[in-house]
C-alpha cells in the first residue's frame, strides 16, 4: 500500500460529488463507484475478507473486517467516501496539489483524509498483527453530505461492534457531541391568473409571506430557549424559496426549505410537529392554505452519555502522539449519531479543521493526516 500522502492524493484525484439532488453535474465527477473501487483494490492486496454494499445506483458501502485472536473489543472505524460540489472552487479540485506541508483538493479535508488515515491504520494492523490487539470492523460509506443512506444501511445491515470512532475533521481532538438536522418543506397554495387581472387569482407568494413572518418569530423564540450545557440551543434556518412562473402571472405555488437543529432528547417528528402547533396557533398562518413535506433527511443528535470509556481510551492514544487533546461538542450532523442509535457507543476524531472542509480552496495538513493514523494504530492497540 501506499504512503499516507501518496494514498490520500490517489483518493482526492477520484471525484466523488454528491450530487444532493443537483441534475446538472457531469456524470464523471458524481458518486462514490470510482473510489469504492479503489478501497476494494486496496482491501484486496491486503487479503482480508471484505464485502460491498449496494445502497443506490453507482453508490455501494465496502467493509473489510481484520480480527485477531482473543481480541478484547471490537471498533468500528466509519468515514464517508462523498465530498460536496466543486462549484466556486479556486484550486482545481482534483489536482491533488502538495504545498507547504499541505494537500489541496475537494474531499482532502472531508473527509478523505480520515479514510486515508483509518485505511493506513487498518493496513498496518494487519500486516504487523500487533499482539492484543483490537478487532477493526472498516466500513466507508456513502451519501453522508446529503441524506446519511449510507450509515443508515450499515446499521440496518447488522454490523455491531463495542464502540465507534467516526471521521471527521476535528483537529485530532474528540467529538462526543452534535446536534442532528432534520429538513422539509413548506409549501404554500393559490390560484394562478393573469397579473393584469390579480383579483382573478390567489397569490401563493403573498401567503408565504406571512408563513415566512412567523417562521423568523418562531426561529427567534427557539434560539432563546435554555441551551444545551455544550451544544447551545437548538435552531431554525429557512435556506432556499422559490415560487411562481414569471412575472406576468400570479404565483400559484410558492416553497420553502427549512433546517432544524435537534438537540440531544429531540426528535425529528417532534420537531416538525412544534412548529406546525405553533402555525395554527398564530393569527398571521390562520387560514393559509400550507402543507409540510415528509422530512427530506434527518439525523439525529449524538448524545455523549455512554461513551464516556471510549472517549477516554481514545483520549489516551491522542495524549501519546500529540501530546493534548480536547473533548468537545460541535453544531453539525455526522454518521456517529446513526451509529450510536443502534447501540454502538460512537465519537468522533480525525485530521483537519472543519473550517477547511467545503471551501474553494480545501486543504489539509499531511502531519495531521499521519498522527491521526497513528492514534487509531496504538488505540486498536491498546496503548
Amino acid at each position: 500500500m501506499h504512503p499516507i500522502p501518496a494514498l490520500l492524493a490517489d483518493l482526492v484525484r477520484l471525484p466523488s460529488v454528491n450530487p444532493m439532488g443537483r441534475t446538472d453535474l457531469p456524470p464523471g465527477l458524481v458518486h462514490e463507484a470510482r473510489v469504492t473501487d479503489y478501497l476494494e483494490a486496496q482491501l484486496r492486496g491486503l487479503g482480508v475478507p471484505y464485502q460491498r454494499q449496494h445502497v443506490a445506483p453507482g453508490r455501494d458501502n465496502i467493509i473489510a473486517h481484520y480480527t485477531p485472536p482473543a481480541p478484547p473489543f471490537t471498533v468500528l472505524w466509519e468515514a464517508h467516501q462523498d465530498t460536496v460540489p466543486v462549484d466556486g472552487m479556486t484550486i482545481d479540485p482534483f489536482a491533488a496539489e502538495v504545498r507547504d506541508g499541505k494537500l489541496f483538493g475537494r474531499g482532502a479535508c472531508d473527509v478523505k483524509a480520515g479514510i486515508a488515515c483509518m485505511l493506513a491504520a487498518f493496513a498496518r494492523l494487519v500486516r504487523e498483527k500487533p499482539a492484543g490487539s483490537a478487532a477493526v470492523v472498516l466500513a466507508f460509506t456513502v451519501d453522508e453530505e446529503h441524506t446519511f443512506l449510507g450509515v443508515q444501511h450499515l446499521m440496518r445491515s447488522g454490523i455491531r461492534a463495542d464502540c465507534a470512532v467516526v471521521a471527521e475533521p476535528t483537529g485530532l481532538n474528540v467529538v462526543d457531541a452534535h446536534k442532528g438536522v432534520v429538513r422539509w418543506r413548506v409549501e404554500t397554495a393559490g390560484r394562478a391568473c393573469h397579473s393584469s387581472r390579480p383579483d382573478d387569482g390567489e397569490n401563493a407568494i403573498y401567503h408565504m409571506a406571512r408563513v415566512i413572518y412567523e417562521v423568523e418569530n418562531y426561529a427567534g423564540w427557539l434560539s432563546a430557549r435554555p441551551p444545551h450545557p455544550t451544544l447551545g440551543p437548538p435552531t431554525l434556518s429557512l435556506g432556499r424559496i422559490e415560487g411562481g412562473t414569471s412575472p406576468n402571472t400570479v404565483p400559484d405555488f410558492c416553497r420553502i426549505d427549512l433546517d432544524r437543529r435537534l438537540l440531544p432528547g429531540e426528535t425529528a417528528a417532534a420537531a416538525i410537529a412544534d412548529l406546525e402547533e405553533w402555525f395554527r396557533n398564530e393569527p398571521n398562518t390562520a387560514g393559509i392554505p400550507y402543507t409540510f413535506s415528509a422530512p427530506l433527511l434527518a439525523c439525529p443528535p449524538l448524545n455523549p452519555e455512554g461513551s464516556g470509556e471510549l472517549v477516554r481510551r481514545l483520549g489516551r492514544a491522542i495524549d501519546t502522539v500529540a501530546g493534548s487533546h480536547e473533548v468537545v461538542a460541535v453544531p453539525y450532523g455526522t454518521d456517529a449519531s446513526t451509529i450510536a442509535q443502534a447501540g454502538v457507543p460512537a465519537v468522533v476524531f480525525g485530521p483537519g479543521d472543519i473550517a477547511q472542509a467545503h471551501t474553494k480552496d480545501e486543504w489539509v495538513e499531511l502531519g495531521q493526516v499521519e498522527r491521526a493514523a497513528e492514534v487509531l494504530f496504538r488505540f486498536a492497540c491498546g496503548h
